[in-house]
């Protein structure tokens, strides 16, 4: 049965990259009205309102090249304490980003309940960067590796334990923007990718299809969808930190959230990278709550 009671969690956080603002995406995906769309289903919602990030001038730790290091470190312990208390209350997650480092918070929190979760990863970019291969020392680029147990050991621990995820329960869909380091990881450690090539040639439908397939395969026992509004194409989606063009048209998300939401796999869900400074009338921030409505039985008719 689905679960029909929801925390929302904001996790107001721009420390994992350098463009101002994603940390007002939580305000935003609030004003265009999530909680009210969610009730609108049968949902019963608890706001649990915002983790608490204080404000800090970026800085680059000493000894590696990881900007913000200290503040993710506190912003996703937070995260994952908060996480954790909903998931023990028998409540679903979905939380509010910020930027995408918050998913270490996220799947750690996850990862004291689930013994063998599956991730699907909806994002224009792998985020399977360490230290070692990062071009840019943004932690937003980290999340995956670090959750597989790769990067900063501060980063790797959050949450009591080293990794949370095995590698061959992740899928990435709508990938078109994958650093050499990340390539090279996802021939190494198995990773299932579905970038936009196969997207365009195999149709959403299949992609979702195989998906679901794969992770019942896998014997997971939870599914954390963690989307990245940039995996989307920026036509619809122009409030990100890094646009990648050619990306999932709005129609095949809205299709890819209604076949996860038949299959009622998905167990906690995020959404992140919403950023009001760089969007239009809160287009961004409107579309995240449209695919939350589908990946949460909304329909037509």
């Amino acid at each position: 049965m689905r679960n029909k009671e929801i925390s929302i969690i904001g996790a107001p956080s721009d420390y994992g990259q350098q463009r101002r603002g994603v940390d007002m995406g939580p305000s935003a995906i609030r004003y265009a009205d999530v909680a009210e769309r969610l009730e609108s289903l049968g949902y019963n919602i608890k706001d649990e309102g915002d983790i608490l990030v204080k404000r800090e001038d970026s800085i680059t730790e000493l000894g590696t090249n990881l900007k913000n290091l200290k503040e993710v470190v506190k912003v996703c312990t937070q995260l994952s304490n908060k996480v954790k208390e909903v998931i023990n209350q028998g409540r679903f997650p979905l939380v509010l980003g910020g930027d995408h480092s918050i998913a270490i918070g996220t799947i750690a929190g996850l990862a004291t309940h689930y013994n063998n979760l599956g991730v699907i990863w909806y994002d224009a970019h792998a985020d399977l960067n360490t230290p070692e291969t990062s071009p840019s020392g943004n932690i937003h680029g980290m999340p995956l590796a670090v959750c597989i147990g790769l990067g900063d050991e501060r980063l790797v621990k959050i949450g009591g334990l080293s990794a949370k995820i095995k590698p061959e329960n992740i899928i990435i869909i709508g990938a078109r923007s994958v650093d050499p380091g990340e390539r090279e990881l996802i021939k190494k450690k198995g990773i299932r990718v579905y970038t936009m090539h196969e997207i365009d040639r195999m149709g959403m439908t299949r992609v979702i299809e195989d998906t679901i397939a794969y992770l019942k395969e896998r014997q997971v026992d939870g599914v954390h969808l963690s989307l990245d509004l940039d995996g989307l194409d920026p036509l619809y989606t122009p409030g990100v930190g890094t646009p990648v063009p050619g990306g999932i048209t709005y129609r095949e998300s809205h299709l890819a959230m209604e076949m996860l939401e038949e299959e009622e796999i998905i167990t906690s869900a995020e959404f992140v990278e919403v950023n009001p400074i760089l969007d239009e009338r809160n287009r961004t921030a409107d579309v995240a709550v449209a695919l939350m409505g589908s990946l949460l039985g909304e329909k037509l008719v």
